[in-house]
């Protein structure tokens, strides 16, 4: 394998060259097949806190217009939830 860049392994290349996975893991994500299907991905510490950045903003940016646009009564969240939960689809 060497200095070849790899984007994707088996789960048992994972398992016997844990520490690529981990290297190459340190510059993209590795997507890891088990059976000919797509079960896990890899990503490096960095990406993954970037990704939790990105999601807290985006919980933020909703939190904010939750407060602008106000929210519904304790009877109007009943009656909702009652409305969903009878739901036909």
């Amino acid at each position: 394998m060497g200095a070849k860049k790899k984007n994707k392994m088996t789960a048992s290349e994972a398992k016997s060259k844990f520490g690529e996975l981990l290297d190459f893991a340190r510059t993209r994500p590795v997507k890891i097949e088990k059976n000919g299907r797509f079960v896990a991905v890899v990503i490096s510490a960095e990406e993954f806190e970037r990704m939790e950045a990105l999601e807290d903003a985006w919980w933020g940016q909703q939190a904010e217009m939750a407060m602008k646009e106000g929210f519904l009564s304790e009877e109007e969240s009943e009656k909702k939830l009652a409305e969903w939960m009878n739901a036909k689809d």
